[in-house]
């Protein structure tokens, strides 16, 4: 394959040259990257950790500094340096033979300032980015525990959740959700029937060391889909070559009686890494505020997750595999009426995904240039229950993605990406099942993208464009003669350019100014264009007529930081052409289910987040957090969109200290969310009520017989708050959030 993707490139000199370069570098097995780590006072930090992103290779430097990486290949490389309470650094380093050594010098910095992200055009740090890019670490000790993985996200400002109990969510972005949100596993696109607030996102924690958002469109480089911003994923780092290491986590939740678990086990060589991950999660049906249990707000999860991979001078070969499987009750007027009794077990009225997902990521080096060939395979089953052994829906979405990316580096100062993208998509309804929600349908999309960042001075630019095309053909669904249920079939093109201009100014160290304007565009999808029957405990139903959505996003944000705070302000003005949004109608069927219906609308949606910590001197032990974000939208006729989170306040106060008794690492955490009334609702949609939640957390490491265990106690609610958010779904039940939980959560890290 890498040969024949070198034969695209005309004349015989470029080939012959490529064939050079690859062969000096298989040669040049021994090439090095060493150098000692030290701080500004020449003190050498044992333990700070060397990263190499697009090799996955790492190693943690000695007592005396000294670090050592080899087998790398010959050529420019992003290198990460780390070390807590000091500044991350990322620089350029070029491997040598051994004879040069790197003089690495590291600031203190009680606050953590940036994190290296890899969403963005090229590896880089936070404000580097002409796109404004959040990171959640998960390793975080200070990370609050919920049974629903999506409210981890909640803690960036701006990201927000609609909700269908703790096992059913979806992410919101500055107000876009479900069809508007690119999600990502590691880099893939991510498909699992995504387009609904009544499916799950697909991705638990397991294995996952971070999230890196990108708030605004980013079509640029994902696509179509990515029209209000990109969830991406990350794995867990592989082990440090030379060391087999694992670690297994429990937790208990009070207030489903919940329980979960994960056992993780990896290893690495020097040219080769592997490991593997198993999950769990049971919940029984969960206490809402004030104490009355949530019948069939149960739910169950098992995942098994693996890895392996290759890295050597000519590249780094990875495949990646994931199984997950979810059972989800249904809270819906038939469930509440039938469970008289709180349970765990799935019996009737819930649904069943099981998804598969198998991909490839390699990198090839040619001399200072790098090409990325991906591929993945991912399969979902989705399953709906309602009586006991009613089957009543039964899809199964199989999708191919592909990618091809030329990384070109010119100089230290520039650098060009160009690549093509491909996806071919299937949805089959299985074992004719009652209820087709969706017809049968093939969709193709192909695209191409060039994109340039050029450094100068203290002014950085990125700009690029893309276009893609796209074809969709779905089978007829019913009897031609029942105008209200037939479906006739539908055969589809489109295409478009969305293109993006942006750039950061560096006066100062300690200040960075962004700026960016961007146009997006996103075609109908399946469901959109096609939805005709019920769907939990809605109608549902599509338009064809649906045009596709264009957008232009403006925004423009600041990062400010000194030694014991820093702050961050940001805001965006997005205006959407031919918005397409699911809105209640006020009808019902002859059955007594609400209409949502598939509608477009110009609509513009405009906000802001804002920021700081503080870390005083004379209070070391002390950090101060507060965030702060709102969004407004509207359509063209004034009315306002639906799904538009309230406005929220977090403030959190967090005390640490290297060792209180027995504890090493000891933490106490306080966390105060306030949420504004939401009074501007969308027509058929009702105003919410503002409310005020706390959380009390608090933990540390001990040692038993030198086996460290990282324990952990947080009380979620701890006022038992009866309320319900704007963007929970259960309001069309009557049913609150989750009340006061008390999670307790072991973590045991181990050597073997």
């Amino acid at each position: 394959m890498f040969f024949s993707v070198l034969m695209f490139f005309p004349g015989g000199n470029v080939q012959a040259h490529s064939l050079s370069v690859v062969e000096s570098s298989q040669k040049a097995v021994d090439s090095k990257l060493q150098g000692f780590i030290t701080d500004m006072d020449g003190q050498p930090l044992d333990g700070a950790f060397v990263y190499i992103p697009e090799l996955n290779k790492s190693c943690v430097a000695g007592k005396d500094g000294g670090f050592h990486i080899s087998n790398l290949p010959l050529r420019t490389l992003y290198v990460q340096y780390s070390f807590l309470g000091y500044a991350n650094q990322l620089r350029r380093e070029a491997p040598g033979d051994g004879k040069t050594f790197l003089n690495i010098r590291m600031e203190a910095s009680p606050i953590e300032t940036e994190e290296i992200v890899v969403s963005g055009v090229q590896y880089s740090t936070q404000h580097e980015n002409a796109v404004k890019i959040d990171v959640l670490n998960f390793d975080n000790p200070g990370m609050n525990d919920t049974p629903n993985f999506t409210e981890k996200l909640c803690r960036v400002p701006g990201v927000d959740m609609i909700s269908k109990g703790s096992g059913v969510s979806k992410p919101v972005i500055r107000g876009l959700s479900m069809n508007d949100i690119l999600v990502l596993n590691n880099g893939v696109r991510f498909e699992n029937y995504q387009y609904s607030s009544h499916h799950p996102l697909g991705i638990n924690e397991y294995g996952t060391e971070k999230v890196e958002i990108i708030k605004g469109p980013a079509s640029l480089l994902y696509g179509s889909d990515a029209m209000g911003g990109v969830l991406n994923f990350i794995k867990e780092k592989p082990a440090l070559p030379g060391r087999l290491e694992g670690d297994y986590q429990l937790q208990l939740f009070s207030n489903s009686l919940g329980e979960s678990s994960s056992l993780g086990l990896k290893g690495a060589t020097e040219n080769f890494f592997g490991g593997f991950r198993l999950g769990q999660k049971s919940h029984a049906d969960y206490l809402q505020g004030g104490g009355d249990y949530l019948p069939n707000s149960r739910f169950k999860e098992n995942s098994v997750k693996a890895n392996a991979g290759y890295t050597a001078p000519l590249g780094h070969f990875c495949l990646f595999y994931d199984y997950n499987e979810q059972l989800l009750g249904l809270v819906e007027e038939e469930a509440l009426e039938s469970l008289s009794e709180r349970g765990r077990k799935n019996e009737l009225f819930y649904q069943k995904l099981n998804t598969h997902l198998l991909s490839s990521q390699n990198s090839l080096y040619l001399g200072e240039t790098r090409l990325d060939l991906n591929t993945a395979f991912q399969s979902t089953d989705l399953t709906h229950i309602g009586e006991p052994g009613e089957y009543e829906l039964q899809m199964q979405l199989s999708t191919l993605t592909y990618e091809a990316k030329w990384h070109l580096t010119s100089n230290k100062v520039s650098d060009y990406i160009f690549g093509v993208q491909g996806l071919h998509q299937k949805n089959e309804n299985r074992n004719q099942r009652e209820i087709i929600l969706l017809p049968n349908a093939l969709v193709d999309n192909f695209s191409a993208f060039g994109l340039v960042q050029q450094s100068l001075g203290k002014l950085q630019v990125q700009t690029g464009l893309r276009y893609d095309f796209k074809i969709l053909c779905s089978e007829s669904v019913g009897n031609p003669s029942e105008v209200e249920t037939y479906r006739k079939e539908l055969d589809k093109e489109y295409g478009s350019f969305s293109g993006s201009a942006g750039l950061t100014y560096n006066p100062a160290e300690e200040i960075y100014f962004r700026g960016n304007i961007a146009t997006a565009y996103r075609t109908p999808n399946l469901a959109e264009l096609t939805s005709n029957g019920p769907h939990e405990a809605i109608y549902e139903k599509g338009d064809e007529t649906l045009k596709p959505e264009k957008s232009v996003e403006m925004d423009l944000s600041t990062h400010w930081h000194r030694t014991h705070f820093a702050v961050d302000l940001a805001g965006f003005y997005n205006r959407i052409k031919d918005y397409i949004f699911q809105s209640p109608t006020g009808l019902k069927t002859s059955g007594g289910m609400s209409i949502y219906q598939y509608r477009q609308n110009d609509s513009r949606l405009y906000g802001g987040e804002a920021g700081f910590h503080v870390h005083p001197a004379c209070l070391p032990w002390m950090h101060l957090e507060s965030t702060f974000a709102w969004v407004t939208g509207k359509q063209k006729n004034g009315d306002y969109l639906p799904f538009i989170p309230a406005r929220k306040l977090n403030l959190d106060l967090r005390g640490e200290k290297d060792r209180v008794a027995w504890f090493c690492s000891a933490f106490a955490e306080v966390h105060v969310h306030f949420v504004f009334d939401q009074d501007c609702p969308a027509p058929e949609e009702t105003a919410t009520d503002g409310y005020s939640l706390y959380d009390l957390g608090l933990g540390g490491t001990v040692y038993a017989c030198k086996q460290p265990l990282m324990l952990r106690m947080s009380i979620n609610n701890l006022l038992n708050t009866k309320y319900v958010d704007h963007l929970s779904t259960l309001k069309e039940v009557g049913a609150f959030n989750p009340g006061r939980n008390l999670i307790l959560t072991l973590k045991i890290p181990f050597l073997l």
